[in-house]
């Protein structure tokens, strides 16, 4: 689904399923919550075989000409956003009965159509279903179903309209405005409620692909994560990680992990804390037009986060007088501990929304 990156790491794609700029960035622990839950609590979240993945979703088995049809013949002015997976259109179905209909007519869909390019790219797909058929949340896109049909392989998920994170942080044009400090500590909120989710003890998955492009934004700003070709099952009984081959983007990943591979819930929280710099600051993880110095986020950035004078010099010059001198310390404090190199130095994620929480009042006068 992605490019290798000379530095060890590959890339995979953000998910397009809203409205998004085609030219974003294709670089590539408890909390229980009563509105998440799983389809079935005895079914592991990794299935033996592929049939055992279509088994355990409840997800509609879409034919592949209901999706040509909603799409109108997946024709170029339908495309939402392009990718390494593949082409993302927008598409119409009936809302009760999920039938195809004609463009303009019922609900809006996003159709990810995957290119013919090989295994891992089926693996991905495969788990996106695998873990989005499963698992349910506020803060998860919604799966609605999939298109197994010859060499055709396709995601149909609700449509986000108000696109990426990354496209309103980075994104150019009238389409992305820049977002004012409450609702970037709304979606921060959103999205850290979404990983607590997946880390709860029911869940216990490990989200490895945390980044501004995977999250979405509904019509009302409430962040869900999407794609999930990159999770894996967090490690079980007394065993503290999960060996992997080192997957995800450029940027977000934690330094223990690019070096041993070993994947903890702590490697979601340290990503978190890109992200949430990414958001005080407005700028990305990685940027070698920056000035010397300045290409890495969180390197240029710790020093001042640490100090209650300097993280003016980070936070983004378009909130200036929309947050208190108290908020902005809190928030630089909060990513600050996500950062921390040591894993067990990093909060859990239920201590993060707990702490983002106390973020969204609005700034005392």
């Amino acid at each position: 689904m992605g490019a290798c990156w000379s530095h060890g790491i590959e890339a995979v794609t953000p998910s397009y399923t809203g409205f998004n700029s085609k030219n974003v960035s294709r670089d590539r622990n408890d909390m229980s919550s009563s509105s998440g839950k799983l389809s079935s609590a005895s079914m592991p979240m990794t299935p033996r075989s592929e049939g055992e993945v279509f088994q355990a979703c409840n997800l509609k088995n879409f034919v592949f000409r209901e999706l040509k049809m909603a799409t109108k013949n997946f024709r170029p002015d339908s495309v939402l956003g392009e990718g390494g997976f593949g082409s993302v259109f927008k598409g119409w179905i009936d809302e009760k009965t999920l039938k195809a209909t004609k463009p303009g007519t019922g609900i809006m869909i996003a159709v990810k159509r995957l290119n013919q390019q090989g295994l891992q790219g089926h693996k991905e797909w495969l788990a996106e279903i695998n873990y989005l058929g499963q698992l349910h949340h506020p803060n998860l896109v919604k799966l609605i179903g999939y298109c197994i049909e010859d060499e055709h392989r396709l995601l149909i998920y609700e449509f986000m309209p108000k696109g990426s994170m990354e496209g309103h942080l980075f994104g150019r044009g009238s389409h992305f405005q820049p977002l004012s400090w409450h609702l970037r500590m709304k979606v921060a909120l959103g999205a850290a409620k979404g990983l607590a989710f997946l880390h709860n003890n029911e869940s216990k998955v490990i989200y490895r692909d945390f980044k501004t492009s995977n999250i979405l934004l509904d019509s009302d700003y409430n962040a869900k994560l999407s794609d999930f070709g990159l999770a894996r099952d967090g490690p079980i009984g007394n065993k503290s990680h999960v060996s992997s081959r080192v997957l995800g983007t450029l940027g977000y990943a934690a330094p223990e992990y690019l070096v041993t591979g070993h994947l903890t819930f702590k490697t979601d929280v340290y990503s978190f804390g890109v992200v949430l710099l990414e958001m005080l600051s407005g700028q990305r993880s990685i940027d070698k037009n920056r000035p010397s110095g300045q290409h890495n986020l969180v390197q240029w950035a710790k020093p001042y986060l640490a100090s209650k004078r300097k993280i003016f010099r980070v936070l983004d010059n378009r909130l200036e007088g929309q947050y208190s001198p108290d908020q902005a310390q809190k928030a630089a404090k909060l990513a600050l501990q996500c950062l921390a190199l040591e894993p067990r130095n990093r909060p859990i994620m239920n201590d993060v929304v707990k702490a983002l929480e106390e973020l969204q009042e609005p700034p005392r006068s």
